[in-house]
């Protein structure tokens, strides 16, 4: 009885999960692969966290084993999706970046597959008659502490993929803050400098009123300005 309480406790979800930041150079399509077995769960999520030029966008394909697309985004900022598979093999996920000529993309993704341990049975069913209402006590309480520990963990796996998911729309709004600042300081160096050579020219030639008829500038003033 001892080991079914282990076997119990521990007879958990699995789940494999892995986080990837990359680049999409522009007019390009990154894929990846993962292996997946039969009724397990594919969950993915992705965003665009930075771009170059233009909008935070990017079009988005899951494959399954035999080639058949199963789910298809076209230039979207972000999305979440969950399926089951239905056949063994490898999962083909692309990232399409072939629409933007110049924009180069940085994709945030998270991406996990879940199974669920059916748990085992290690007693026989004499054992258990002979035991009665104390082996029937036993396992409920054993039911209802891996219950207990089933709940704790996909609290914390939810908790730790939030914090995931919060840290990559912190990275796509400080790229989009640096990006504003940025313009916004260029746009102002390019107005002081058009000001600064404006003032220059009204200073040049107002002198040049004021300078003799046989200076340079002077020759541009209309000749009623001169008499």
């Amino acid at each position: 009885m001892r080991y079914f309480f282990v076997v119990s406790i521990f007879s958990v979800v699995f789940a494999y999960e892995k986080d990837v930041t990359f680049t999409v150079p522009a007019g390009n399509t990154e894929c990846f692969y993962q292996k997946v077995l039969a009724n397990e769960v594919i969950d993915i999520e992705y965003q665009v966290i930075d771009a170059t030029h233009g909008e935070l966008d990017i079009s988005f394909q899951l494959a399954d084993p035999v080639g058949r697309v199963i789910v298809a985004d076209y230039k979207k900022p972000e999305n979440a999706h969950r399926h089951t598979s239905y056949l063994e093999g490898d999962y083909r996920f692309c990232f399409d970046n072939s629409f933007s000529t110049f924009s180069q993309k940085t994709v945030f993704f998270d991406l996990m597959i879940e199974t669920e341990d059916s748990p085992e049975k290690d007693y026989d069913d004499d054992k258990e008659m002979e035991l009665g209402n104390a082996a029937e006590t036993y396992m409920m309480r054993v039911k209802d502490i891996s219950e207990s520990v089933n709940k704790v963990k996909d609290h914390v796996a939810a908790a730790r993929r939030l914090q995931e998911l919060l840290s990559a729309h912190e990275a796509r709004d400080r790229n989009l803050a640096e990006d504003m600042c940025s313009r916004v300081m260029k746009w102002s160096l390019w107005q002081i400098a058009v000001m600064l050579l404006v003032g220059i020219t009204q200073v040049v030639f107002v002198k040049s009123l004021f300078q003799e008829p046989n200076n340079s500038i002077k020759k541009f003033v209309p000749n009623f300005l001169s008499q």
